[in-house]
């Protein structure tokens, strides 16, 4: 872990009671649902004034917790970079919006809704953003159904001679 980024990331294990962890470089923290606007407030309080990235994983067939939103912080200024994670449950998948803090985490919790249907709570105009207003479900969780026909590769086998791949006719 890079030295600067050291007392940032004691102060928010000791303020939300969580162990910070490390992947390939990223840290990132595991926030309870609850508490995600409070941890904004206080990364914007640390400095880290660019909400770079939210997104979610479906880790689908389970459920408790069935989604983890991830939340990346940029700050410019110090050049460092940290991450937060919630779980959320997959009946009824809930955060509180963030968007009141980072502006543009509105966008992006839009986004969530539209790809991922986890709910903003708190949200000024949850709807969708990428997806036709009148789109059933949502596309990015892995229980979607693709609606594709599996291909044929049968079909046309006595028309292909793979023993000649470059017959002259």
């Amino acid at each position: 872990m890079e030295k600067k980024l050291q007392p940032v990331v004691e102060k928010l294990e000791k303020a939300f009671g969580v162990q910070a962890s490390e992947h390939h470089g990223d840290i990132h923290l595991a926030i309870p649902a609850g508490r995600i606007a409070e941890a904004c407030l206080q990364m914007k309080d640390l400095g880290f004034e660019l909400l770079s990235a939210m997104t979610a994983v479906d880790y689908w067939p389970e459920q408790e917790p069935r989604f983890q939103v991830i939340y990346q912080f940029t700050s410019v200024a110090k050049n460092l970079r940290l991450g937060l994670r919630v779980g959320v449950p997959g009946v009824n998948p809930t955060i509180p919006t963030v968007s009141h803090i980072y502006h543009n985490a509105n966008w992006r919790e839009r986004e969530l809704w539209d790809m991922f249907g986890i709910r903003a709570e708190g949200h000024p105009d949850l709807r969708r953003i990428l997806m036709p207003a009148d789109w059933e479900g949502h596309p990015l969780r892995k229980d979607y159904p693709l609606g594709y026909e599996e291909p044929q590769f049968s079909f046309n086998y006595e028309e292909i001679d793979l023993r000649k791949p470059y017959a002259k006719e």
